[in-house]
């Protein structure tokens, strides 16, 4: 059985005149992201391996998701892959996943982050919003093998505000 876990960055800042990838969060997409992964991490799932797209808003949602679950930075990589906009290179580098990693947290960026949750879960979600979670499940032992799985879940961090 292989999970993955879809993390869209958070909500972020266009006031800067920087490029596309270096464009910070607002304070809003920092308390989202502390909301959901204080959320998630109740769920106590042992994730093996986290990879985050090198846009500094997708980094930044990272850090935060890794220090809130305790996961040591050693399991954590950078990946070109998933500064997509497609889906088509987010799904690529899945599965192209080791085999050995049975549960995977990607970061990254929308419209990809909607595709894949569409095109590989089964519940339709209109549109992943900023920090937003998907967790699928699939029923393969390895990642080329992924086809439809199931939505586990879907956090939206709106909901989780007070």
């Amino acid at each position: 059985m292989k999970q993955l876990i879809l993390v869209r960055h958070g909500k972020s800042s266009w006031k800067y005149g920087v490029e596309d990838r270096d464009r910070p969060l607002k304070e809003i997409g920092i308390q989202d992201a502390h909301r959901v992964s204080h959320h998630f991490g109740t769920a106590e799932v042992k994730i093996d391996a986290v990879y985050s797209s090198p846009g500094i808003r997708a980094l930044h949602t990272c850090v935060i998701f890794l220090r809130n679950l305790k996961i040591p930075y050693s399991d954590f990589s950078l990946s070109n892959e998933l500064y997509d906009f497609s889906g088509e290179d987010v799904m690529d580098f899945v599965r192209n996943l080791s085999d050995s990693q049975q549960i995977v947290m990607i970061f990254g960026h929308n419209h990809a982050f909607t595709e894949v949750g569409n095109i590989w879960g089964d519940v339709y979600i209109d549109n992943v919003p900023t920090t937003g979670l998907v967790h699928l499940s699939f029923n393969v032992t390895r990642w080329k093998d992924i086809q439809k799985g199931k939505t586990e879940k879907v956090v939206i961090p709106k909901e989780l505000r007070i």
